[in-house]
């Protein structure tokens, strides 16, 4: 049997769908390749953004910046003098980007200006560090990326 040119163009579009579903089949059944979303909860999370831009908006316009130190010991957080440390109440979450197993999150509980996260629960890399924090029925957000 011949093979005209036309029928070769046929056969070369046919091997090539063959050859991107084959990629396409193999690389959704890997199990190495990593599909999920960046958090469990993606779209709640984006429902409630207006929600953080105004709580970062309240700590800037009421002076309320943190400063986080990376030191020897692990992280500091610095808390503004000005407010009472019995009246904050809050959380800290601490990201990973490139493993969700290293998430976590704790609560905060002041006894001076400061919090420390301790060096033995982080790892090197960056983290993606949230403070969401109230005083008075005030709500404010600090986020920060930090390189450990």
């Amino acid at each position: 049997m011949k093979i005209n040119w036309g029928t070769g163009i046929v056969m070369a579009f046919i091997a090539f769908i063959c050859f991107i579903l084959y990629f396409v089949v193999r690389m959704s059944m890997d199990d190495s390749a990593n599909h999920d979303l960046v958090t469990k909860d993606y779209y709640k999370q984006e429902l409630a953004y207006q929600n953080e831009i105004d709580a970062a908006n309240s700590a800037l316009k009421n002076e309320a910046k943190l400063k986080v130190k990376k030191t020897e010991k692990g992280i500091i957080i610095t808390f503004p003098e000005q407010f009472d440390l019995n009246n904050i109440t809050g959380k800290v979450s601490l990201y990973r980007p490139s493993n969700k197993h290293l998430d976590f999150d704790f609560p905060i509980s002041l006894s001076n200006t400061h919090l420390l996260i301790p060096d033995n629960r982080l790892v090197d890399g960056r983290w993606d560090i949230t403070v969401s924090w109230n005083y008075k029925k005030q709500v404010f957000l600090h986020k920060e990326k930090l390189t450990y």
